[in-house]
């Protein structure tokens, strides 16, 4: 796993054995960060990261200039493998690791984000539920946008807030926005 832009573009993390998550590949993390790029003011950004895994898409964030991340992660493998490398990298102050099942997370979460970024096991049953679950909370800040990691077997173009859908190889990104001034 590396990092593939930013102040910590090339740095390489190897995660524990028989960890859980399934990382977003680096060709699909930098196709989607290079349509980002266009869109976004990052050192205005805060984002959130559900299922986190092993906190890659938390750490692209931050090394592009993100001033906060929170990091919902459920498993306390994956949280220490967090843990380790925010410090190797000194983001403690940036990126906010939060133990929490990821449901509970979105009806009880205080804070709002501009950038909502989620990438559930694509098996997940509630995973076709998680749009309408984001959009009725109140976690997304007004012209937010949020992104779902799914594969081919999902389809969310009828979605009210859907914009459009990136594909690269088996990794399906959804962008939805509760404003066009996004496009």
């Amino acid at each position: 796993m590396r990092i593939v832009s930013g102040i910590f573009k090339g740095r390489r993390f190897s995660p524990p054995p028989a960890i859980t998550a399934r990382p977003t590949t680096d060709f699909a993390k930098e196709s989607l960060f290079n349509v980002l790029n266009n869109r976004l003011e990052w050192d205005a950004l805060t984002v959130l990261d559900l299922f986190a895994g092993t906190g890659s898409i938390s750490y692209e964030f931050a090394s592009r200039g993100v001033k906060r991340v929170v990091s919902v992660e459920m498993s306390d493998k994956q949280l220490g493998f967090i843990h380790k490398v925010l410090h190797e990298l000194s983001l403690e102050k940036r990126i906010f690791p939060v133990k929490m099942n990821v449901f509970r997370y979105i009806q009880q979460g205080k804070e709002t984000f501009d950038l909502i970024f989620a990438d559930p096991p694509y098996m997940l049953p509630e995973l076709p539920k998680l749009p309408a679950m984001i959009f009725s909370s109140k976690l997304l800040k007004d012209n937010a946008l949020f992104i779902l990691e799914h594969s081919a077997n999902n389809n969310f173009t009828t979605h009210p807030h859907f914009m459009e859908e990136r594909v690269y190889g088996n990794v399906h990104f959804s962008l939805f926005c509760d404003s066009g001034n996004l496009k």
